[in-house]
């Protein structure tokens, strides 16, 4: 595996190791997510990949192994502690307030006390989802599972993260919401905030991604660029395909 400079990494984990009771989900896990970048990290179902991301969040505490952000070791640190470190996770279960408006949604998003340059406002968010400024007074659970989904990403961004952990965002979603969320992640990831994105092999977008992992029974079984593993037809078929 290509080690970088320490410099141009903002997320490095090293041989993870994860539990849920006595069943060992994560084996010696590691990646690496470049400044800057977007990780896609693949596999079929049940193989680690949420895990992965809800080990480096604190959800799923790795028993062994190491997680680091920004060179600051954060292994056994808390959800929130870590979410206000600077690390943005939009889980698969979107987990919106169904109760409360589209716009009291994302003002759930705010981090008190957080300065940043360029802070996420609500006028920001709309800028980038013109869809949810049309349904700014809806309640969320009037809300399509497209519309959630857009809304949880943007939720997410208020919080200011310089790392965006993305769980299957284009899962169950019409053809143009794909395209609009290949878009933003494009356009946020211009912007400057790294990505770390699962996702089902055919819905990545060669164009948005540069690294790949791929994930089979716990374990990395393939890294390297997404054009690499998409020219490796025996990983693809064997890890990948159904």
């Amino acid at each position: 595996m290509l080690i970088l400079e320490e410099s141009k990494i903002i997320l490095r984990v090293e041989d993870i190791n994860t539990y849920y009771g006595k069943s060992h989900i994560l084996q010696g896990v590691s990646l690496e997510v470049r400044r800057r970048g977007i990780v896609v990290l693949m596999g079929r179902n049940g193989v680690g990949k949420s895990t992965t991301l809800k080990s480096i969040m604190g959800f799923a505490p790795p028993k062994t192994g190491s997680v680091r952000f920004r060179d600051y070791e954060i292994t056994g640190c808390r959800p929130h502690e870590i979410c206000q470190m600077g690390i943005g996770y939009v889980p698969e279960e979107r987990r919106i307030f169904p109760g409360l408006t589209l716009r009291e949604n994302l003002l759930v998003g705010i981090k008190p006390r957080q300065r940043v340059e360029h802070p996420w406002a609500i006028d920001r968010v709309y800028s980038y989802f013109p869809r949810l400024k049309q349904l700014d007074g809806q309640k969320g659970g009037h809300l399509s599972g497209g519309e959630q989904q857009i809304l949880t990403l943007g939720r997410t961004l208020m919080g200011n993260p310089s790392l965006l952990l993305v769980d299957e965002p284009m899962e169950g979603l019409a053809p143009l919401l794909v395209e609009m969320v290949v878009k933003i992640l494009r356009d946020i990831n211009e912007e400057g905030v790294s990505i770390l994105l699962v996702e089902q092999a055919k819905s990545v977008a060669p164009s948005l991604v540069q690294d790949a992992y791929v994930l089979s029974k716990g374990r990395v079984v393939f890294r390297g660029t997404l054009e690499a593993l998409l020219a490796d037809d025996t990983v693809r078929m064997k890890y990948l395909e159904v």
